[in-house]
């Protein structure tokens, strides 16, 4: 879909303003998509056009510290139960009472999270390359292998220097994090230059990286609900940075789910395998 052809506004969710891109009829059922890290709303460009074609009603937000939305400080504000909540309320003040979740990376965590906590609101829960975070503790203590993974997780735990460094030349180490884990071509220098003109937004890094700062301070005694929604799982089984075996394990938080492997995707299967992933959700989601 021409980026032309979008809507876009700013909606206010409690004491925040955040932006979204619209696309699809406005009677079609309502569809929320989740970004992950580092991206924004534009990383489900090759999503956007064939699901509203589908006949489903889509919004998309910047989530909050990204892109065009509100970036509040400090650490707290990015702890799971607010970026879950921002997902409801925003549904709230689109008019849906309930709605079908699409989460990728980071996006699918608070995807997870929502879908655990408010049953009531989400009918169907799609994830892409994301684990549930109720399931991660457990898991790296059974799969040190994942420890190693995630050590960059690790890494962006500390103060000011991961900011220092991946902004540095421009955004230089989220523009080669991005090329090296994906299939070359998947980021071309204008889809990098665009991000990065969202990264150099004052505070933006910052905030992004406060969703890890918060992750590692979650309770890890809360055992979350088990997820009620009919749940789709689609993982690149070539993603560096996660073990497959976190799909399965989160997959036994679901009550109705299944996973859809893609073996050839790395992490980042929207863009890699898009034409299977758009066939994948809209036969999901239209159900």
């Amino acid at each position: 879909m021409p980026e032309a052809d979008l809507r876009h506004r700013h909606v206010p969710v409690g004491s925040l303003q955040l932006h979204v891109a619209e696309a699809g009829p406005a009677d079609g059922p309502p569809t929320i998509l989740l970004h992950g890290f580092p991206e924004c709303w534009f990383g489900w460009r090759r999503q956007i056009g064939p699901l509203a074609a589908s006949g489903l009603r889509l919004v998309v937000p910047d989530q909050r510290g990204y892109g065009l939305s509100d970036r509040p400080r400090g650490i707290e504000a990015y702890h799971l139960d607010r970026l879950a909540g921002d997902v409801v309320a925003l549904a709230e003040a689109c008019g849906f009472r309930s709605f079908r979740l699409v989460g990728h990376d980071w996006g699918g965590l608070v995807a997870f999270w929502a879908a655990s906590f408010f049953p009531d609101r989400v009918e169907r829960l799609a994830i892409l390359n994301a684990f549930h975070p109720g399931i991660f503790g457990p898991y790296l203590r059974r799969h040190p292998g994942q420890i190693l993974r995630s050590a960059y997780a690790g890494a962006f735990q500390l103060p000011l220097l991961p900011e220092r460094l991946l902004t540095a030349r421009d955004g230089y180490g989220l523009r080669e994090m991005l090329r090296r884990s994906s299939r070359p071509g998947t980021f071309t220098d204008v889809d990098l230059d665009r991000y990065a003109a969202e990264w150099r937004r004052p505070g933006a890094v910052t905030a992004m990286l406060d969703w890890y700062r918060a992750l590692a301070r979650l309770p890890r005694a809360r055992q979350p609900p088990r997820i009620a929604a009919p749940t789709l799982i689609l993982w690149g089984r070539r993603d560096p940075a996660l073990q497959p075996g976190l799909a399965e394990a989160s997959l036994d938080l679901c009550e109705r789910g299944r996973i859809q492997w893609i073996p050839e995707a790395t992490h980042w299967v929207q863009h890699e395998e898009a034409e299977a992933v758009n066939a994948a959700l809209i036969d999901f989601l239209r159900r």
